[in-house]
Formats: C-alpha cells, structure tokens, sequence
C-alpha cells in the first residue's frame, strides 16, 4: 500500500481518528448519514529541509461547495482540506486584500462590523456556518502535504468503516500523482548554482483500491476524473471503475467543469448542466451533483440491506433532513 508514502500513524493521525470515530456515533445517533468530503491540493517536498516543493493546483472549491450542499441535505460531512483552500460557508468572503479590509468598520469600544452591501453572501454564510457547527454536523480536518493527506485519508476511512452503507467518501481533493520517498530526498535546500535541476519521482500508490477493499468496504464511494480532452473521459472513467469497483466516477473537463459533470456508473452515464439562466442566478453545479447522489446513495442503502437480508434498518430511518 501507501507504506513507502504513508508513515507509521503518529500521535496526530491516532487522535483523528478516535476524533472521527466519536463524531461519527453522534451523527449516528442523530440520524444522520455521514459524507467524507477531501477537498484541494496536495504538496510534495522536494527537500528533506523544504523550501521547494510541487503543488497539485486545486481551490478547494469544489469540494467545499459540496459539503454545505451535503450539510443541507442532511449528512454529517468530515471536511478533509487541504490548509488555507476553500472553506465551506467561508468562501463567501472575499479573499484577503482591500475588498476585504474596505467591507469592515471599526467603532469605539472597540467592535468590528461589516458592510451587507460589501459582502452580500456574508450573512447566509454565516447562518449556514453557525447552524453546522451548533448541531455539530462539520468535522474539519486539516492536511498540507501529500503524506498528511493520505495518513488522516485512511484514519478516517477506518473510523467510518463501522458505520457501513451509509458512509459516503466524496473524493474531490486534486492528490499528487508522484513524490520522492524521503530515503531519496537531499537534506537541504537544492542549489541553483549546481545548474539545471533533474529529478525522478515516484508513482504514488493509489489510494482507491485499498480505501474499496480494505479500510471501508461497504462505503458509498465517489471519485473524481478531471481531463483536458473530453475525448479520453468516458474511456478513463470506466477504467476506473473496472480497476477499483468504486459506485461513481464524477467525470469533467478542465474547461466547462463549473457548469457541467458527468455521473459515470458501470452501468449509466449522466450529464448535469447548468443553464444559462441557472448561471445567471448563481445556481452552482454542486447542487445539482449532491442531489444525484444523495439519490444514488439511497438506492445503494437499499440495495446493500436487501442483499443482506436481514434485519437491518432502511435508509429512511437515517433522516436525510436534520
């Protein structure tokens, strides 16, 4: 597996997951069913001492988009992001900078208030924020390297897999395909002044086949296929499935990936678009996705008790409304 990417759990990865698994009974016993959203980009170091390093480019975005639509369908989301990318309900705001600054106002005492007109979005946010974290329904967990990602990825796995069919993994995060291992890693800063840099890297394993086999098995699992040539994206999403034997595959183009998907399943294909008049009223696609799946994940539930026959509860006993 990840042994050569992943080291051994430290006291950080051990305490995530007793974190995971306790959130997880509360949620449970709300009624809740629980989405494991990973959501920005990974970092590799190219120095043991790191002053450089590669980036998988990713805003977070997407899969913060996603967990306060997941939020407000009903799920328990453990918000897996990567540090300082987009925040659910916080990418309401406006980035660091004048327009930020310029939206607030400090008065006497002192106290800060902000400008409705400055940040029309700031107080549904706020409220989306403030209902979440009061019920209890966001766990965020925090990851910058790529060996962060994958060891608090499988911590996590593993603290949901108890709870069976009605976990969801939604697998948005934009994850380094090569690293070097640490044993082949210089100890400082590379040098300019030796000249052109060459490296070789490693493939990293990955983290779909063990996450299906192993650490959560009876799991919804989402991932994402992200290209630049539409002509290779149905052939490369169905390979994807053959290999892993996840349920969906959320494939899209670099291009047009804000406004249309499309849901691949080893039996189905379909196409969610925004429409111009959606766009225009700031309807975004994560609607659109979170509302197939949840759909989807119903069915799976279904499907998963029949198959065992036995006295397990249906999925409308895990209320989809909080």
């Amino acid at each position: 597996m990840a042994g050569a990417v992943a080291e051994s759990p430290g006291p950080a990865v051990l305490e995530a997951e007793q974190r995971v698994r306790a959130w997880a009974e509360a949620q449970r016993a709300r009624g809740r069913r629980v989405a494991l959203v990973t959501s920005g980009g990974t970092q590799v170091p190219l120095e043991a001492r790191a002053v450089r390093f590669l980036e998988n480019f990713s805003s977070g975005r997407r899969g913060a988009a996603s967990a306060e639509r997941l939020v407000g369908a009903g799920y328990g989301v453990c918000f897996l992001h990567r540090t300082r990318s987009a925040f659910p309900w916080a990418r309401a705001l406006p980035p660091p900078g004048p327009a930020l600054l310029d939206a607030l106002r400090v008065h006497p005492g002192p106290s800060v208030s902000a400008d409705p007109a400055a940040l029309p979005g700031v107080v549904p946010a706020l409220l989306g924020y403030q209902r979440a974290k009061e019920t209890g329904a966001l766990l965020p967990l925090e990851f910058t390297s790529l060996t962060e990602y994958l060891a608090l990825l499988r911590a996590a796995a593993r603290a949901l897999a108890p709870f069976g069919s009605s976990v969801m993994f939604y697998l948005a995060a934009a994850v380094s395909d090569f690293y070097i291992p640490a044993s082949e890693m210089p100890e400082h800063k590379i040098q300019s002044s030796e000249g052109p840099l060459q490296i070789t890297m490693k493939m990293v394993p990955k983290m779909l086949s063990p996450l299906v086999k192993e650490w959560a098995p009876e799991a919804f699992v989402i991932s994402f296929k992200l290209e630049t040539d539409p002509a290779i994206l149905i052939d490369k999403s169905r390979k994807a499935l053959e290999t892993y034997r996840h349920q969906v595959v959320i494939a899209n183009v670099l291009d047009s990936r804000r406004t249309s998907v499309l849901l691949v399943t080893k039996d189905s294909e379909s196409k969610l678009s925004l429409s111009n008049e959606e766009i225009a009223q700031g309807v975004e696609i994560e609607e659109k996705i979170v509302s197939h799946l949840q759909s989807r994940h119903t069915a799976f539930i279904d499907k998963q008790h029949s198959e065992r026959k036995g006295p397990a509860c249906s999925s409308s006993e895990l209320s989809e409304t909080n």
